[in-house]
């Protein structure tokens, strides 16, 4: 019994001189994690700061920026072939103007004016 103890307190004694010569690892975890918060609160002020800069360009040049959508034209050069030989044969089959409208996603003036052709 002696034995096992005096074995079990020399292993323990071991290990914990071991503990000193090991690294820590959650150090290492720790100053990862400190750089990568300090180049994300880096990066997040560059952003703020062109953002600031992008917003008084647009203030002193009075002009906003404007995304409009673009509008659709009903020249005769701007539709594909490929979707008037669908609206042809969808029209072939007897579908209605507005049904061949609404399935090739062309506006009944187009529609009408592909089948005027």
């Amino acid at each position: 019994m002696e034995i096992i103890l005096f074995g079990l307190s020399g292993f323990a004694f071991i290990l914990f001189i071991l503990s000193f010569f090991l690294k820590d690892r959650t150090k290492l975890i720790e100053k990862e994690l400190e750089e990568l918060s300090l180049t994300f609160f880096q990066e997040n002020y560059q952003i703020k700061k062109r953002m600031k800069i992008l917003e008084e360009e647009i203030m002193v040049t009075g002009n906003p920026i404007s995304f409009k959508s673009p509008e659709r034209s009903t020249n005769k050069r701007n539709i594909n072939e490929i979707i008037r030989n669908q609206v042809l044969h969808l029209y072939r089959q007897g579908l209605e103007r507005e049904q061949i409208a609404a399935q090739s996603s062309l506006s009944l003036a187009e529609v009408n004016e592909i089948l005027a052709e």
